[in-house]
């Protein structure tokens, strides 16, 4: 549904930070389907750790609120270039469940449950393999310029 191309236009997140790989399903307004695929040669299993990679969960939340932006982004009819960012308000209810690790393929999962004023809230699920990684609650400020 949509590719790395669609998806740099929509978010301002660059290498190494970009962390959606592509969008399967997007229904405007109300939910969005993406992934990220884990590899082995990713920066951060430099540190975390060397020899028992571990996709750290502070990147599973950014993976997940990514997708979520990509999402606003869409039902706003927002590109990154237009001065526009979903930024951080807050992040509630997280829960980690499964390790990911290089060679998974998380998928992001983000609905839309309100809108009031420029503060979005998104429930989010990250799966691999249809099993729970994480769910978290996170809310996005709007930020226009």
């Amino acid at each position: 549904m949509m590719d790395i191309n669609e998806i740099k236009q929509r978010l301002p997140h660059r290498y190494p930070f970009l962390l959606v790989d592509r969008v399967v399903e997007l229904e405007e307004g109300k939910r969005i389907l993406a992934y990220k695929n884990i590899t082995s040669n990713e920066d951060v299993f430099n540190g975390h750790f060397p020899n028992t990679p571990i996709f750290p969960g502070v990147m599973i939340i950014e993976a997940m609120a990514q997708a979520a932006g990509i999402l606003g982004f869409v039902t706003e009819n927002k590109f990154a270039d237009e001065n526009a960012l979903y930024l951080f308000a807050g992040v509630d209810g997280v829960r980690f469940k499964k390790q990911v690790i290089p060679g998974d393929r998380l998928m992001l999962e983000a609905e839309i449950d309100s809108v009031k004023r420029t503060i979005w809230r998104f429930k989010c699920r990250a799966t691999v393999e249809g099993e729970l990684a994480c769910e978290a609650t996170i809310l996005c400020a709007l930020k226009t310029s």
